[in-house]
């Protein structure tokens, strides 16, 4: 058998069965590099299995999604959160005959620049760094530059597109203007799948955590959306089907979009930035801030640290110090500033190879 035959089916598949409007592996707009392709997997299908393989994706599952190194099992973290997002925007992209692959290789890659301590995290960079940091930047800078000691993941144009415009701030609306969307339909899957995972496992984990009560949730939200997670997610993945099928667009429609506003505003006001979690999130932006500064002034323990192989081709050390920080977990951050803030008590003879034996593996975890 002849292997080219495997990926030639695939791509013809493609051609016969998606929507003239997904992306076709086969006209995909290329790699950064120029590379021998794969015999039988699909541009795509390289793609999600590059990230898969990458330590910043394994990283993810010590990184905070909103509650900061919670002790339940059960509350979600940043790789449950991307597998989640995953498989609500496969099931999407089914539906309405897009990439299936290309929309699993965005999901899995969206969040690979995320900071340690979730959002938190992300606003202390954007505050001390003078060329301000953003999440999805710093994914696409993960996957473009850091993974692959220095040379990235050489991902495919369309994935790299996909990664940079998932993300949406507070102030923006869930319908996006024309220029913040990413290229493709699978991308704009990704972005409103991401969107309707957050929204439900946050709503879910905060009142598994008893900082919201069922009766406490939006009511003009709920009757629109339903009153279980899995009726909400329902709610909306259908919708977005419904709305987008045959259609070079994807979006909800107006009455479970600004349903799905309601919950999520509610989300900021009483979860994000309530009561609960302000003095946690100030304590996080003070750790990550603090280990900002202390890299800043201390380049050569910084080299000591984080032995990289860009560090003569970056000049900017506030971007080194930010690819440091950002791809801390959340045990790892702690132990940082464990090390060079807190005193600790003077070694007892034979301690100091176990201190270091420690710091090994809490890096190479």
């Amino acid at each position: 058998m002849d292997l080219k035959e495997v990926k030639k089916f695939w791509e013809e598949r493609e051609r016969e069965t998606l929507f003239p409007f997904a992306v076709l592996s086969g006209r995909s707009q290329g790699r950064q590099r120029p590379e021998d392709e794969c015999e039988i997997r699909t541009c795509f299908q390289r793609d999600r299995d590059r990230i898969i393989h990458s330590k910043a994706f394994r990283r993810l599952k010590h990184k905070s999604q909103v509650f900061l190194s919670p002790e339940g099992d059960h509350y979600r973290t940043r790789l449950t959160h991307t597998l989640e997002v995953s498989q609500i925007a496969r099931t999407i992209a089914r539906a309405l005959r897009l990439n299936e692959d290309l929309v699993e290789a965005i999901s899995l890659g969206h969040d690979l620049g995320h900071t340690p301590f979730g959002h938190a995290g992300e606003e202390a960079l954007d505050e001390v760094y003078k060329g301000g940091f953003k999440h999805n930047e710093q994914s696409l800078r993960v996957v473009e530059v850091l993974e692959g000691e220095g040379k990235g993941l050489n991902l495919t144009w369309e994935v790299r597109d996909g990664i940079l415009k998932h993300s949406k701030t507070h102030s923006m609306s869930l319908e996006g203007a024309p220029s913040d969307l990413p290229s493709t339909l699978e991308g704009q899957v990704v972005r409103l799948a991401d969107i309707i995972a957050y929204v439900n496992h946050d709503v879910d984990d905060a009142l598994r955590s008893g900082i919201l009560k069922e009766e406490e949730l939006p009511r003009e939200a709920i009757v629109v959306l339903g009153k279980t997670h899995r009726e909400r997610i329902n709610c909306m993945v259908q919708d977005m089907v419904q709305e987008s099928f045959g259609h070079p667009f994807v979006r909800m429609s107006n009455r479970v979009r600004q349903a799905t506003e309601t919950l999520r505003e509610f989300l900021f006001q009483r979860v994000y930035f309530g009561s609960e979690q302000r003095r946690e999130r100030e304590k996080a932006k003070l750790l990550v801030k603090s280990l900002f500064s202390f890299f800043m002034e201390n380049p050569a323990i910084l080299r000591q640290e984080y032995c990289t192989g860009w560090w003569e081709r970056e000049e900017d050390l506030g971007k080194i110090v930010c690819d440091f920080i950002s791809g801390m977990t959340d045990r790892y951050a702690l132990f940082m500033f464990q090390k060079y803030f807190v005193p600790s008590p003077w070694p007892q003879r034979g301690r100091g190879k176990e201190i270091e034996n420690t710091e090994r593996r809490i890096q190479e975890s």
